[in-house]
């Protein structure tokens, strides 16, 4: 099998400006793609901002009107799915030729999920993953996700998906992931730690797949002087600084780690490797142990309310969906 080239996009975005954002994002797709991309990833909530060190008025017991304005601020910036941000995102791949994943905050009635888009490299909309369980103070700005948008995709590229950070500690949602039979793994983050090269790593060993991971380097200049961070007003305070990292089957880094500043890294994924590495280790195949371990996944869409247009008993037409 030809090699794919693949890309890593470490760079902010404008934030909390959706449309900036986008043309930044077009951008840089462009300079990947002349570079050789056909896959191109981009960070965790890069459209429009991870918001860092920002506590939006929330203490237990009390939310202040200013924590509310910033809300109501951060979802007027969101993305909706469908909409224009989506189309134009779809224009981006088309016209670079290029499979992009892409880091989003996407907003549904008056709730914010961080959440993967998947586009096609002509152009089309292939679908989307929302992070299943957002990490601390995450949750005070985004919901959880449901089993429903846990896709793998069957493309020429060979079978791509993503775990979005902290998810990828879950080690049953990986689980999940390899047994789809992921090639190349998309780990868009917002960890810049040290620690995190070692967990791409063992992600990569794993699952015997290529993993690959964003993550923005940003500083405080970059926000809004009237951004209200935890982390202080000068301008040159790093917020995130990267890390960003290719990874094969193998456990041995292609690309990165880079801290030093926004860059773009490249590699070569021979899916082969991938094959390869499962001659000795296939986490869901032969290495499973089926009689001893079993994982039971709902990927059921869990809506807070189901209507049925034409019930049989004219008292069921509304009804809640229960958890089993």
């Amino acid at each position: 099998m030809n090699p794919i080239r693949a890309a890593v996009v470490q760079a902010g975005p404008c934030p909390f400006e959706r449309e900036r954002t986008l043309e930044k994002v077009a951008q840089l797709t462009r300079e990947a793609a002349r570079d050789g991309a056909q896959l191109v990833l981009f960070p965790e909530a890069f459209i429009s901002a991870y918001p860092w060190g920002a506590s939006f008025g929330a203490t237990l017991g009390q939310r202040t009107p200013q924590g509310r304005e910033d809300f109501r601020h951060y979802w007027d910036s969101a993305v909706e799915v469908p909409g224009p941000a989506v189309h134009r995102l779809a224009e981006i791949a088309g016209e670079n030729q290029v499979y992009l994943v892409m880091g989003v905050i996407e907003r549904d009635l008056g709730t914010l999920y961080c959440t993967v888009l998947f586009f096609a490299a002509d152009g089309s909309y292939l679908g989307k993953h929302r992070k299943l369980m957002p990490t601390a103070s995450e949750r005070l700005v985004w919901g959880f996700g449901d089993g429903s948008t846990l896709p793998v995709f069957e493309t020429p590229l060979g079978r791509i998906g993503a775990v979005i950070c902290w998810e990828n500690y879950m080690p049953l949602l990986r689980m999940a992931m390899y047994s789809k039979g992921i090639q190349i793994y998309c780990a868009p983050t917002a960890d810049s730690r040290d620690t995190w090269l070692s967990s791409m790593q063992h992600v990569a060993l794993e699952g015997r797949c290529f993993v690959l991971s964003a993550c923005q380097f940003i500083q405080r200049q970059d926000f809004p002087d009237d951004f209200d961070s935890s982390f202080g007003n000068d301008p040159e305070t790093v917020l995130s600084r990267g890390g960003s990292c290719i990874i094969d089957p193998l456990g041995q880094v292609l690309a990165g780690p880079h801290y030093e500043g926004p860059c773009i890294l490249t590699a070569n994924l021979d899916l082969d490797e991938v094959v390869r590495g499962k001659y000795d280790f296939d986490v869901s195949g032969h290495y499973a142990r089926p009689d001893v371990f079993r994982l039971n996944v709902n990927e059921s869409p869990a809506p807070s309310v189901v209507t049925n247009s034409n019930p049989a008993d004219p008292h069921e037409s509304n009804t809640r969906d229960h958890p089993r």
